[in-house]
């Protein structure tokens, strides 16, 4: 259970969430359909409350909180507004290489302001023809020497990148070398270097305030000081980034899920036919029922597996089977909402209809579900 300092996390993140969040969430997300944007202000708010850093250790600018904790803020956040849940996930996501594999120098000299809450990063992985097959990219880094190298001169595009253009930093993974996954490495890339530029914001089904873009490395130098870990490691950064990075999306569909499932049960409430409120139906009822049933047990995944991560245990099965099981029920919901509200959840007059689309994606990005089941049973059945 959270410390007493992680509750007040909690409770101060609701507040936020009530008077920042849900009264802008739909006008907001409604007005970038039509050309995205990204609430900067709001990532602002939640930096300085120190809300954009809590799983990271106090000595570098971070909240020092348990991943349980943190989990728990980007549910929150996600129920009153998930395309500012999806960005905190980013972000803590495109530290977490620099975190877990820098050495000490690189982290006194970088984290604190990747972490000061001010800042916000972007995470480059993903180009058009190396998504899931992250082996195959071909962005690639050239050193400026054959023994240590002073700099690297990067080339490529990276593409389906959340704050491309708005990011301070980017967490780039690129090619060193053609030895296949085991050729790739990692770099810490400022947001103002000379030769980076990104393409026209993607026009998605949701998440309008979570501007997505290419990026494009044109002959960007980046120093040899930013090289995250060894030359070739970066293939197991990004994997480990990224079990850890699955559970802040688990987290944030959950979120989505609860925030679904609220409208449903106040809509039953409130809505009459036949001279009753339609929640008095068994039959809807029941689907409420299963709707609470599985927006509780994706809760309990969820933190299953940060609790395992807080422990130091290996937990990238579990957070497989979260990022499964939570984004699962989450369009499962949201689906499930629409049709509670019947006629009304396919009109903009009610969120159901964008939380529907909103969850979507949730089993697509940081690892398709069908990658999980991969994952999943590759680990069951290798021993």
């Amino acid at each position: 259970m959270p410390t007493e300092e992680g509750e007040e996390l909690l409770a101060l993140t609701r507040e936020i969430c009530d008077k920042a969040l849900r009264p802008r969430a739909d006008e907001a997300e409604e007005r970038a359909a039509g050309s995205p944007e990204l609430p900067r202000d709001i990532f602002r708010t939640l930096g300085r409350a120190g809300l954009l850093s809590l799983p990271y250790p106090e000595e570098y600018g971070g909240g020092g909180q348990p991943y349980e904790v943190y989990l728990q803020v980007v549910e929150e956040i996600a129920s009153a507004w998930m395309s500012i849940a999806v960005g905190v996930s980013v972000h803590s996501l495109t530290c977490y290489p620099l975190a877990r594999f820098g050495t000490e120098s690189q982290r006194r000299a970088l984290l604190p302001a990747m972490l000061s809450g001010e800042q916000l990063g972007a995470y480059c992985l993903s180009e058009r023809q190396a998504g899931s097959d992250v082996g195959s990219m071909t962005t690639r880094a050239t050193p400026d020497g054959p023994a240590t190298p002073r700099s690297y001169r990067v080339k490529g595009t990276k593409a389906w990148i959340s704050h491309a253009g708005h990011a301070d930093f980017y967490t780039a993974f690129v090619r060193t070398s053609d030895d296949g996954s085991r050729g790739l490495s990692c770099l810490v890339v400022p947001g103002d270097a000379p030769g980076l530029a990104f393409g026209t914001p993607e026009k998605k089904m949701g998440l309008h305030c979570d501007p997505v873009a290419e990026v494009h490395f044109e002959g960007v130098e980046v120093a040899a000081d930013r090289l995250v870990g060894t030359p070739g490691q970066g293939m197991a950064i990004a994997l480990s980034a990224l079990d850890s990075g699955r559970l802040g999306i688990a987290a944030a569909a959950t979120g989505l899920a609860q925030a679904a499932l609220d409208l449903a049960v106040r809509y039953a409430l409130d809505r009459e036919q036949f001279g009753r409120p339609i929640a008095d139906f068994e039959g809807l009822a029941f689907l409420l029922a299963d709707m609470e049933a599985a927006v509780t047990s994706s809760r309990a995944t969820y933190l299953h597996a940060a609790r395992l991560h807080d422990a130091g245990r290996p937990f990238s099965r579990e957070a497989a089977v979260a990022k499964l099981v939570c984004t699962d029920a989450a369009m499962q919901v949201t689906t499930d909402a629409v049709q509670v509200l019947g006629g009304a959840g396919y009109t903009r007059d009610f969120p159901a209809e964008r939380y529907f689309r909103e969850a979507k994606v949730t089993q697509i990005f940081e690892g398709t579900n069908q990658i999980q089941r991969l994952v999943i049973s590759r680990q069951l059945l290798r021993g």
